[in-house]
């Protein structure tokens, strides 16, 4: 029977030893962080998930009387004995062996205190030790900042979550657990369970399928989202409803995105948009109040955040996320081009020209006119400003930046728009932007979303390059709004046809209901976003609980009755039984963890994740599936083994 756990029970965290605490006997459990051996006295940082305490084996140590006697210890050895064996042991231990001690607490001596510790007094001087695991040498030193590359990290996961950066995100996602849970429960919400496996539905996220051994050539998906479920939730009559859920996503990943991910999900009955968001805030407020990092009502005293609409977000900063810790906004121009007839640009003329003909209309313009003002004080070089045009060819469609130094008496240079340009263009652009001498005039013309994703990836690249926000984590910055009443929906140019901008389900607002059926793409909802520092951290909708209209959405959407009943029919018939007014709200967890403790990818603030190809690096997922398992299921692979082409 081993004498530590048994008998000897832990007293103490490593990290929780204070001043307080000297003279006492304490227990500690934990691994070796660091060992240092001065010939006579080995000295131990001992590490949990708290922090590091220094425990020392000095075989000279004097052993106060209350602790002398081991008490109960059954073949106990003498003190002398006990800490001559102790040091023996203490002389063959090695980094990340996990030890039991027991000792006592005393002070480190005026010249040995280590401010940068918490515990950095006080050390134990251990009377007798325990090995419980020997460990062998780990592949990448488990300091708090290590340059180790990340595969190897993620393929030695468990030993990379020993790290205190890790440990304390993952405590953070406790707090913010625990604070959701008090919040929305003293809210009366209800947390409720729904189901993993599901029904597949198309449209939206692509979806992880999984086959049905009992039902062959047919399959579940995995849930993407509790949407429909949490809706039979407010038909069913539970009135408010939370859950901390995993969802799944088959889709391209990123530094904000993983094939599993975490949401805190919302739905209230008899509710508008304003009491959605009245309840969000406040569970935002405690969630930064209970992790410390911030507080919000000092920000935000009236308890509310701002809002912005969809149109103003896309206008004034290219995208509907907009990161407000900085300024450097967009202008749209395309009003002023068409003004000046182009201003003698040929590029521009020819918009210009197609806006005047009728071909293009401002209400849906297939091409706008953006500029964004690069301040003298940046001093960028022309290879900097190469390098960040550079950085757009990325998006799908970009064609190019133009762009226009502002010389000396106004005139543009470093610009193929100078030869053409006329006096009158140029002194109103210059107006319009603000723009003056040393500054850089980038312009962007061409199909609205193309322009939109290269001139706010643009803005957000000269944000970094000019260190006015961070190249990751929030600066001690914390901006958050609201950007509400986007489109109800997206035209698809390739198909000439409307397609849901969220999901068919969503409520257009009230007096657009009859520009269904003449103008759908005027038609504004009761969409929101929830941004923070330039993340999407949450968004959901009010519901169409409106049999009626939801037909005339359906219409819009080409989706026939039959097509509809195919596809919804479950909550459809649902939502004829009675269904309350109602709307809810999805936060990601893990981005809002990452955003909170200024972590660099969703992946430092999972404890298990995946790389960017979807691969865990430490159990080897996924892996191929035996000929025999894919029978029993009803499957074949068209894969060849070892491979990734079809047979």
């Amino acid at each position: 029977m081993s004498r530590f756990i048994d008998e000897l029970k832990r007293t103490h965290r490593c990290g929780q030893l204070r001043p307080s605490d000297i003279g006492h006997e304490v227990v500690l459990f934990g691994w070796v962080a660091h060992r240092r051996d001065f010939g006579g006295c080995i000295f131990i940082d001992l590490r949990d998930r708290t922090g590091l305490a220094q425990i020392v084996f000095d075989p000279t140590y004097q052993v106060p009387a209350a602790v002398a006697r081991m008490a109960g210890a059954t073949g106990e050895l003498a003190p002398q004995a006990a800490l001559e064996a102790s040091h023996r042991l203490a002389e063959q231990v090695r980094r990340e062996w996990v030890l039991g001690i027991r000792g006592v607490v005393i002070h480190r001596g005026e010249g040995n205190v280590n401010p940068k510790l918490p515990t950095g007094e006080v050390e134990v001087r251990v009377v007798e030790a325990e090995v419980f695991n020997r460990a062998e040498t780990p592949p990448f030193a488990l300091e708090d900042s290590i340059n180790t590359d990340e595969e190897v990290r993620l393929q030695y996961r468990y030993l990379d979550l020993r790290r205190a950066p890790l440990q304390r995100t993952l405590e953070l996602r406790h707090r913010m657990n625990q604070a959701t849970r008090a919040y929305l429960s003293q809210e009366g919400c209800l947390e409720l369970e729904t189901p993993v496996l599901c029904k597949y539905t198309p449209g939206g996220a692509r979806n992880f399928l999984v086959p049905s051994r009992l039902s062959l050539g047919k399959f579940y998906a995995l849930a993407e989202s509790p949407q429909l479920f949490k809706q039979l939730f407010m038909v069913a009559g539970f009135d408010r409803y939370f859950q901390i859920v995993k969802c799944f996503r088959d889709e391209d990943l990123r530094l904000d995105r993983q094939p599993e991910f975490t949401q805190i999900d919302v739905e209230l009955s008899f509710c508008n948009q304003d009491d959605v968001f009245a309840l969000m805030e406040g569970l935002l407020f405690r969630i930064f109040e209970e992790t410390g990092v911030a507080d919000l009502r000092a920000l935000y005293p009236e308890g509310r955040l701002p809002r912005m609409s969809f149109a103003d977000s896309m206008d004034r900063f290219g995208n509907d996320k907009p990161d407000l810790r900085f300024g450097l906004e967009l202008r749209d121009l395309t009003d002023l081009v068409i003004a000046e007839d182009g201003g003698g640009i040929p590029l521009l003329q020819g918009v210009a020209e197609k806006f005047k003909s009728g071909e293009y209309r401002r209400e849906m313009p297939a091409a706008i006119v953006k500029a964004l003002v690069i301040p003298a004080a940046a001093g960028f070089s022309r290879p900097q400003l190469e390098a960040l045009e550079k950085g757009l060819r990325e998006i799908k469609g970009f064609a190019g930046l133009a762009r226009a130094k502002v010389g000396e008496g106004g005139v543009w240079t470093q610009s193929p728009f100078a030869k053409h340009v006329t006096e009158a263009f140029r002194l109103a652009v210059h107006a319009a932007l603000g723009a003056k001498e040393g500054d850089v005039v980038c312009f962007q013309v061409g199909k609205p979303a193309v322009v939109n994703a290269a001139m706010s990836k643009l803005r957000l690249d000269v944000g970094k390059a000019m260190k006015l926000i961070p190249e990751f984590g929030h600066g001690g910055v914390w901006k958050l709004l609201w950007v509400v009443n986007p489109p109800l929906f997206d035209y698809d140019d390739e198909t000439g046809r409307y397609q849901p901008a969220h999901h068919a389900f969503t409520r257009p607002v009230d007096e657009h209901v009859p520009w269904l059926d003449s103008d759908p793409g005027r038609v504004l909802c009761y969409r929101y976003d929830l941004v923070l520092n330039g993340f999407e951290i949450g968004g959901g909708s009010i519901r169409l609980h409106d049999p009626e209209v939801q037909q005339r959405v359906f219409s819009v959407l080409g989706i026939e009755e039959a097509a509809a009943k195919q596809m919804f029919g479950f909550l459809l018939d649902a939502l004829r039984s009675g269904a309350p007014p109602h709307g809810g709200i999805a936060i990601g967890m893990d981005r809002l963890a990452m955003l909170l403790s200024g972590a660099a990818t969703l992946r430092e603030v999972i404890p298990f994740p995946k790389t960017n190809q979807g691969v865990d690096m430490m159990s080897g997922a996924p892996v191929a599936i035996e000929a025999r398992q894919l029978e029993e299921l009803g499957v074949r692979s068209v894969v060849a083994e070892g491979g990734n082409e079809p047979r």
